[in-house]
């Protein structure tokens, strides 16, 4: 599980505000407003995905809140809690453990929102007050269970910076808070004080690179009143939106003037727009966004914060919700324009989580295919899963864009031992992208599932599919041997030029992707329930779920 977090946003208040009796952090208010959480968690086996990996036990902290409508919560991060089968609580006071129940998990804030049924849990109960983003050279003081003793612990420190950081469980880009306290396993889910008692974030996260020392992050008050925003609107968690483009700095001189932007205007050139956004027929590729909220956006990609300071531009998208709207302007061949655009909800070609839901798969005559994810990397390669995992699947993952919300990236993860599968190596094929069945390109995992289905049902002799990458496209690889090779083989120069053109004797064995052809006469039952998970294939008369596929239940 990650180990700590950090975000932060000021939206809407929807906590509330309730006053702490005042004084030092050894106020009785305070330290009651912080509980135990004791978590077994049963994780999926993404290699295996019909199978659950070992459960495990973990500890970390969190606190009571309420809301504005009298509501009684428990906070803490989403990796205390992801893929739970029991979660329990303790108050600091009490000697008795009460099971709770996990309302709403935001992994790219790393947030939870818990509660207990039990009305003897609630009994004098304390709340946090929450206060406001703090300022740069802050004391605060972080209070949680950290590993190394049973009772309540507190690490007081200062805040040292301020700005968008990756929060490490969904990498996303949100504001994140650095202290110079420590935030060891344990801490995670615990409330970080100001010097007036109010609550100005959650430990979530910590850097761990060799030489650093005593560097923790905080999700802000903002970050976690925008995930409470998400579940009272919507029952669910949206997470933190989007407009779909892609942009580029505009800092050089000639870059600006070649794009029109002259005299003391300044913006960033939006080299894409995504055909998924619903911005797409509004932006233009190669527009200038030159405000955004009517605020300046610079060249370096940048926006005003604070006190003078500046953060990137990216903090403005993450103040709003899925659905909001925003005007923009642009700079379009030298002319100004005045755009609204929607936010629109993130959606990655490969994602980085499966939102707690169990990984969808398809099974057929001893070929295991699945959708690609993050989690699927790391079950796959292991903690060093970004720098050990195959070039082509990082690509996908880095650059890779929709060009429908339902796309996928279905992967063969690996090749069972059976008649049908005799004389393929799985280490040949294993995680190789699958691009095509029967001639016709995949689409997610669904749309191979149903035309798998559908060439069992019409008995077809084959099923065919073609994997792997086009090696010569995908490293911009002119042609597929040296000079002196095709020379020596007598081939024209425009015989083997990449990606397209090679000539039969020329094409070197990665150089398009590999058919593997089964035998589909012979499968036991066409039936869709012995070929996938429960979740790929709709019921009868069904329909498919929205954006494509959900998670299979449980086991």
């Amino acid at each position: 599980m990650a180990s700590l977090v950090i975000p932060l946003l000021l939206m809407s208040s929807i906590i509330g505000q309730r006053p702490f009796v005042s004084g030092s952090f050894t106020n009785q208010t305070v330290l009651d407003s912080v509980v135990k959480i004791f978590c077994d968690h049963s994780e999926p086996n993404y290699s295996l995905p019909w199978q659950r990996q070992r459960q495990t036990s973990t500890y970390c902290t969190g606190f009571l809140a309420t809301g504005d409508r009298g509501e009684r919560w428990i906070v803490t991060n989403a990796h205390c809690v992801e893929y739970s089968s029991q979660v329990r609580v303790q108050r600091r006071t009490d000697n008795k453990k009460f099971i709770a129940r996990v309302l709403s998990i935001g992994q790219e804030s790393d947030t939870a929102l818990l509660t207990v049924d039990d009305p003897e849990f609630w009994r004098n109960p304390a709340f946090v007050t929450f206060g406001d983003i703090p300022s740069l050279q802050d004391q605060v003081t972080v209070v949680g269970f950290p590993t190394g003793g049973d009772t309540v612990s507190f690490t007081s420190g200062i805040v040292s910076r301020i700005e968008m950081t990756t929060y490490s469980l969904a990498a996303a880009s949100l504001l994140g808070i650095q202290i110079d306290a420590a935030i060891n396993p344990g801490n995670s889910g615990g409330p970080v004080f100001s010097s007036k008692g109010d609550c100005v974030g959650i430990a979530f996260q910590k850097a761990t690179e060799s030489g650093v020392d005593n560097i923790g992050y905080v999700i802000s008050v903002p970050v976690l009143f925008h995930f409470l925003d998400d579940y009272k609107a919507n029952g669910t968690y949206l997470g933190f939106p989007a407009i779909g483009i892609n942009t580029q700095h505009m800092e050089a001189a000639a870059l600006r003037a070649a794009y029109n932007v002259t005299g003391g205007e300044q913006g960033l050139l939006i080299s894409k727009v995504l055909k998924v956004s619903p911005s797409y027929g509004q932006l233009q590729d190669k527009d200038v966004l030159l405000e955004f909220y009517g605020v300046p956006v610079a060249p370096d990609g940048t926006v005003p914060f604070s006190t003078g300071e500046r953060i990137a531009f990216s903090y403005l998208t993450s103040l709003r919700h899925t659905g909001d709207t925003v005007r923009v302007k642009v700079l379009r061949r030298g002319q100004p324009l005045d755009l609204e655009l929607r936010f629109m909800r993130q959606n990655h070609l490969v994602p980085y989580h499966l939102s707690d839901q169990d990984p969808s798969y398809l099974s057929v005559a001893g070929l295991l295919f699945t959708a690609l994810s993050v989690p699927y990397l790391r079950s796959e390669y292991g903690s060093n899963w970004a720098r050990d995992a195959p070039t082509p699947l990082l690509n996908l993952l880095e650059t890779g864009k929709k060009d429908s919300p339902d796309e996928q990236v279905v992967v063969l993860g690996q090749i069972m031992a059976t008649a049908a599968t005799f004389g393929y190596n799985s280490q040949d094929f294993r995680n190789a992208q699958v691009h095509k069945f029967n001639g016709t390109p995949v689409r997610n995992l669904q749309h191979l599932t149903k035309m798998v289905v559908d060439a069992l049902y019409n008995k077809e002799a084959y099923m065919r599919f073609e994997v792997g990458q086009n090696a010569l496209k995908l490293y911009s690889v002119p042609r597929a041997m040296s000079k002196d090779l095709l020379q020596a083989l007598h081939l024209p120069d425009t015989a083997i030029a990449a990606p397209a053109g090679l000539h039969p004797t020329a094409t070197a064995p990665a150089a398009a992707p590999v058919t593997i052809a089964v035998p589909a006469g012979n499968q036991t039952s066409p039936s869709p329930s012995t070929l996938v998970s429960p979740a790929v294939v709709p019921a009868a008369g069904g329909s498919a779920p929205p954006g494509g596929l959900q998670a299979a239940s449980s086991p």
